[in-house]
């Protein structure tokens, strides 16, 4: 399954309604944290789209599944 081209304030919506919560932000760098799974991802917001692989490796980092991501959305 082929992922969209999202912008980081989309991803940053679809980790929230993961369980995912911010944690903290260092300068352009977010960082999400979900106690339920116990994952943290960081996730750049200085970008307009975000690649495929960038993509790929969040989602990777915070332990979903690509169609549980697509389906987030």
């Amino acid at each position: 399954m082929r992922l969209p081209s999202l912008k980081p304030k989309e991803v940053v919506a679809i980790l929230k309604k993961a369980g995912f919560v911010e944690m903290r932000q260092s300068g352009s760098h977010l960082t999400l944290a979900n106690k339920a799974n116990k994952k943290v991802t960081v996730v750049p917001l200085h970008s307009k789209e975000m690649k495929r692989g960038l993509l790929v490796a969040i989602i990777k980092q915070s332990g979903l599944t690509t169609k549980e991501f697509i389906r987030l959305l």
